[in-house]
């Protein structure tokens, strides 16, 4: 029984290693052609790109591996399958449940070292490159206005904006915190800024929104102003840390975004956000063990040995997965479901496939 499994784990771990070094191969040279053009286009010197490409991998590691188990689980027991092995294994009164346990022991591994590299590695690494970009001029001067994070560069004021494509925004949040009043508020759902670089500032055009204007009788007391044109100036006069970059959610440890969302939950402003970042940093590490779960009784199913075919398949499980995440994610972020079903979506969808199909397998 212990040379069989062996012999099984070792086919495995060779497959899942071929795996790794292909796809993560694949994954670096979507990268590589714009560092080399750091190089060709920018000047920019060699060992800078260097460092931006080392500060690069730990994030692709997280993906590369996830799918490499998958891979590896389709392509072996596939194999077993196909050429009669799990048969003679099941006829001989040898279970496969030691075969699966070992296996999920192998996907708890992998998945807290993914743990370690999301809230580790990772926020330093992608923080590290953003501010390497930074330096060496490749973003606009306005490129600290950045999608997906609290950024509170400006005085008196923080701005969260979902998405950005180049000077185009959507679904852009402005707050304005006051000692002892509400904090003010205003949304619009496009938006365009424009830099001003003569007079230090960022001029913001926000479209089709809400915003909460004090009452000239009392001060303190807002009414809601809804607009379908909104100018919107920030100076950055004589503001502190323009030159260093705000955090984004992804440059973050687990630790500093729990503080984070206790800050906003002080000044009043949707953490929401953050909670589904945080719960993200989870649900992506634990994607090994989903894939786990799922990889070798689909396999023992399906009895295919192709390589082609078992790596076509768990890239297609893998799209689905991370289609899953995008739209739970989503939903999520618009107040559809709680941060935490949203960010473990895929996670639970795939766990319920593995499981009943674990059951299937492991009861013939």
């Amino acid at each position: 029984m212990r040379i069989l499994k062996n012999h099984v784990i070792k086919e495995w771990f060779s497959l899942f290693l071929l795996s790794l070094i292909v796809i993560s191969f694949v994954l670096v040279m979507g990268n590589i052609i714009k560092l080399v053009e750091l190089i060709i286009t920018k000047g920019v010197e060699g060992f800078v790109v260097l460092k931006l490409f080392l500060y690069l991998l730990p994030s692709l590691l997280v993906f590369s591996i996830p799918i490499s188990i998958l891979s590896a689980s389709l392509l072996s027991f596939g194999r077993m399958a196909y050429e009669n092995e799990i048969t003679a294994i099941r006829a001989s009164g040898i279970s496969l449940y030691p075969f699966l346990f070992v296996l999920l022991l192998i996907g708890i591994l992998f998945s807290l070292t993914c743990l370690y590299f999301n809230d580790s590695l990772i926020p330093q690494a992608h923080y590290r490159m953003r501010t390497t970009l930074q330096e060496i001029g490749i973003k606009k001067p306005t490129a600290y206005l950045e999608e997906k994070t609290f950024i509170k560069a400006f005085k008196d004021y923080i701005i969260f904006i979902y998405r950005i494509q180049g000077d185009y925004l959507e679904d852009v949040r402005i707050y304005q915190p006051q000692t002892g009043k509400p904090t003010r508020t205003i949304i619009a759902e496009k938006g365009e800024f424009i830099s001003i670089p003569e007079k230090n500032a960022i001029k913001l055009v926000l479209k089709n929104g809400s915003a909460d204007e004090p009452s000239f009788d009392d001060p303190e007391f807002f009414y809601k102003l809804n607009f379908k044109n909104y100018n919107f100036t920030l100076n950055l006069q004589n503001n502190r840390g323009i030159e260093q970059l705000n955090k984004k959610i992804a440059d973050m440890t687990i630790r500093e975004i729990e503080r984070e969302i206790e800050v906003m939950r002080m000044l009043k402003i949707d953490e929401r956000p953050l909670l589904v970042g945080l719960y993200r940093k989870f649900s992506l590490s634990f994607s090994s063990l989903i894939f786990v779960l799922i990889g070798m009784p689909l396999a023992i199913r399906i009895k295919r040995r192709e390589r082609s075919f078992g790596v076509a398949l768990s890239l297609i499980i893998c799209l689905f997965y991370y289609l899953f995440m995008a739209l739970g994610e989503s939903l999520a972020l618009r107040n559809k479901l709680s941060p935490v079903i949203g960010a473990w979506l895929p996670n639970i969808f795939f766990l319920i496939i593995g499981l009943i199909l674990s059951i299937k397998v492991l009861e013939e």
